[in-house]
């Protein structure tokens, strides 16, 4: 939120710069992110100067220029001027040479030195559009005679610019939504200095800006009729019925204020709006008189599936939910959020009706979000503005469109039910306040802090105050809340640090978790993976892509209050940001990646009692799709320097022996779901553990890829739990030689590897130490449905040299389970 330095001022004069107004406010609770200065015009006439017209001749060699010599303090100079008003003994802003103009239309360019005619010009006697001034381009821009030859222009004609600060207001502070709230703090700051070198100091009263009283028009009544029909959402309500409205621009100081804090202005209407709303944080809203059809005004819910076209000219389908400001024909205004195109102000206005009002923060919020609109003036009701102050707001607003539309009040209506937001109160005791805080505060000093954040004392004793906070502090509630208003005023820096600390050791259980996922994620890294982020949130319609068990479109957990259709249930699976991911960079020519993510997955599920049940898993996925390795002369191109199966299968079994869990490999039951091949990974148990293989290639189309993709998905809990039941045995390095044996071994084309693998390991588990495939053939010598495998089977006895007998006993015994398998030899 920016605010303007200038603006403060006015509310509060301060004599401090404006850094340490920023450190103040950052101590207070109000974090600065930057202090920027603004020109009230660009360029800020830097270079422009006031100079002295000493002597005007004409040009020898044109009739319509003129020869000048112009002193600017600390030179006379020469300069060709066009200008049939030039004349001797004029003072008028001249711009030097070097400096750059910013003309009010067309693109801003820099003074030179050179010769008009063949004369020499060293600056140029500007008019008021050259100067970005205004568009008058009659004739140069005389200036008063009181101004001082040399002076620069911006300081003659009081532009200084503004300093602006722009602070990251967080949800809680709807108390600063406006540079009173802000002035509020400030002030506060300085009086009981907040941080040490800037203040204390004495300080005078924040000034209320000028307002109209409207008693009397309210004592009158409206023209227009006030139906609040949604008083649940809408408390209270006040329309001010203005005739003899000019629709004009706005004063130039308003102008500049708004623009410094990014506001662009429009009208003198709508810029009186908005500046109450940056004001006092109170936004107000203007109608058009004659468009409100049949003279009424009803504050009302939508209509299901209702038309309406915004400020933006866009029609949009209301929700039965929406709040909106109804003529008794259409809707006018989403309530809080954003106004209509055919209801606002327009040049031709003469009758203007303002709204102010108090409308619920939910309903704003949930309007705003489900038509993906972020105003000034939601931004302001989703946080709650000052029940308070609507009135406040509405009679400063007409005191503005008073004096610059020449606004005359007709009469008001007001309607007030029951407030959804009052004062609190809050019972403090003082010995728990300084036990709590650490440190004693003197009472008077105490009491000027509550006093000065609006807080008021009503009742004292020894040790029990009463306390009254505004209804704007919705934040402040218990006595925590109101010793953190006290902490911050006071400053956490006054708090002295004890001479004695005292703490608790927490010694971790062994295995530490987050150490050991930390090495996992170091092991990944160093086989080329990059860890990503992605958010939680993502398209309802991916759990309907395809039919697989981790997707169930019944079990999504959609958000009440989404940010955006894209973004408005909770991920099923991993996979599709990972994929959504692997788009972003290949879009951005890097398609060569190794990716890995651990996140979680929510579904929704029943109770025995029907209610809803939730359930969230921690999930490792690994993608992989591109390039095995970079572009090289020495690596292989084309198809075989692409990634595929076995890529992403190395880097499986790398993860699963560091983790230390040997699994069960199947294949994957359908190759309709997420992938289109697929190794289902289980424990000896049953449980499973995981799968990979290759995303189903309709999936990976939906989210933007075209190229294979290669994902790998685990259950992060049952590797924990195979981590914290694996136990690590030291033993000596063999000390007798290993023997080699190969067997060329024939089988049907759908037994797997790892089928023969664990008959082998199965039928001699004392002296096979590993089992290894180094060649697998089809074709000519075999029947179409067989296929050969040749396997090296390592043997070793950890305390003997094998003979020919153990040796050929042990091969006997694993051959007979591997034809038990449904192998023979070739």
């Amino acid at each position: 939120m920016k605010i303007s330095a200038r603006w403060i001022q006015q509310l509060f004069p301060f004599d401090v710069s404006v850094e340490q107004a920023a450190q103040v406010l950052t101590a207070t609770g109000l974090e600065v992110e930057g202090v920027e200065h603004v020109e009230d015009v660009p360029g800020g006439l830097a270079g422009v100067v006031v100079g002295h017209v000493t002597s005007v001749a004409p040009h020898p060699n044109a009739d319509r220029l003129r020869c000048c010599k112009v002193d600017v303090g600390t030179d006379v100079l020469d300069i060709v001027c066009g200008a049939s008003n030039v004349a001797e003994g004029q003072k008028v802003p001249v711009a030097t040479v070097g400096c750059s103009l910013h003309p009010a239309e067309g693109e801003p360019f820099k003074i030179k030195k050179g010769k008009i005619r063949g004369e020499v010009s060293l600056g140029m006697i500007c008019a008021e559009d050259e100067l970005g001034l205004g568009a008058n381009h009659d004739g140069i821009l005389v200036l008063d005679d009181a101004a001082e030859v040399g002076q620069p222009l911006a300081e003659f004609i009081g532009l200084e610019g503004d300093d602006v600060i722009e602070i990251g207001l967080t949800p809680n502070r709807n108390d600063a939504m406006g540079h009173w709230g802000v002035a509020r703090d400030l002030r506060s700051g300085l009086m009981h200095g907040t941080i040490d070198g800037v203040g204390p100091m004495e300080v005078g009263p924040l000034t209320l800006p000028e307002t109209t009283s409207l008693d009397e028009a309210l004592a009158h009544g409206c023209s227009v009729a006030l139906d609040v029909q949604a008083p649940e959402d809408c408390p209270h309500y006040l329309a001010v019925e203005l005739h003899n409205v000019t629709v004009a621009p706005s004063p130039d100081w308003a102008q500049k204020q708004l623009r410094a804090i990014g506001v662009q202005p429009i009208n003198n209407v709508v810029d009186a709006t908005n500046l109450v709303l940056h004001e006092f944080g109170n936004p107000l809203h203007a109608f058009d008189l004659a468009k409100i059809e049949g003279g009424q005004v009803v504050v009302r819910k939508a209509t299901a599936n209702e038309l309406f076209v915004t400020l933006d000219d866009q029609a949009r389908e209301l929700d039965a939910k929406d709040l909106v400001i109804a003529d008794h024909k259409a809707p006018m205004c989403l309530a809080g959020v954003y106004g209509g195109m055919h209801s606002g102000v327009s040049e031709g206005t003469a009758s203007v009706l303002l709204e102010a009002a108090w409308f619920h923060p939910v309903t704003v919020r949930k309007t705003a979000k489900r038509h993906t609109l972020s105003t000034d003036a939601s931004f302001r009701f989703e946080r709650g503005v000052d029940p308070a102050s609507v009135r406040l707001a509405a009679e400063r607003c007409v005191r503005l469109l008073q004096e610059w539309a020449g606004a005359e009040v007709q009469g008001a209506v007001e309607f007030k039910g029951t407030p959804r937001v009052e004062n609190a109160t809050v019972e403090l005791k003082l010995s728990w306040l300084f036990g709590f805080l650490g440190t004693t505060i003197d009472e008077a000093r105490l009491t000027s802090i509550l006093m000065s954040l609006d807080i008021e004392v009503s009742t004292r004793t020894e040790d029990l105050w009463t306390l009254h906070v505004p209804a704007y502090r919705s934040d402040v509630t218990r006595p925590a809340d109101v010793a953190e208003e006290v902490l911050r005023i006071h400053g956490f820096d006054h708090v002295p640090l004890p001479e004695r600390m005292t703490g608790t050791l927490e010694i971790p259980a062994k295995p530490n978790r987050e150490d050991v996922l930390f090495g996992w994620r170091e092991l990944l890294v160093s086989l080329g993976f990059t860890e990503i982020m992605s958010n939680s949130l993502t398209k309802a319609s991916y759990a309907e892509l395809v039919v697989d068990r981790d997707l169930d479109p019944a079990a999504s957990v959609h958000m009440l209050n989404p940010l955006s259709n894209d973004l408005g249930t909770m991920r099923q699976s991993l996979v599709f940001q990972g994929l959504e991911a692997i788009a972003r960079n290949t879009n951005h020519k890097q398609p060569d990646l190794r990716l890995f993510e651990f996140g979680r997955t929510y579904t929704k599920g029943s109770q025995e009692d029907g209610s809803d049940r939730y359930i969230e898993k921690e999930h490792l996925s690994m993608w992989v799709t591109g390039r095995s390795f970079p572009e090289s002369w020495n690596r292989p191109k084309g198809k075989e320097g692409q990634s595929d199966l076995f890529t992403l299968k190395h880097a499986v079994e790398t993860l699963l022996e560091r983790v230390g869990l040997t699994v069960v490999a199947d294949v994957e039951p359908s190759a309709d779901g997420l992938l289109a091949e697929g190794v289902l990974l289980r424990h000896r148990n049953g449980n499973e553990v995981g799968r990979w293989g290759m995303v189903q290639p309709s999936v990976a189309s939906a989210c933007g890829v075209d190229e294979p993709v290669f994902w790998a998905d685990f259950d992060v809990a049952q590797l924990w739990k195979a981590v914290k039941k694996r136990k690590v045995k030291a033993k000596d390095l063999p000390k007798f030689p290993s023997v080699r044996r190969d067997l060329a071994l024939v089988v049907d084309r759908n037994m797997t590897y790892e089928t023969l693998q664990q008959a082998a390991l199965g039928a001699e588990k004392k002296l096979l130490k590993s089992v290894t495939l180094f060649d697998v053939y089809q074709g000519k010598g075999l029947e179409e449905h067989e296929k050969s495998y040749a396997m090296a089977f390592t043997l070793q006895h950890p305390d003997a040299t094998l003979n020919d007998k153990q040796i050929e006993s042990a091969m006997s015994r694993i051959l007979d389970s591997l034809q038990s398998a449904g192998a023979r030899l070739r």
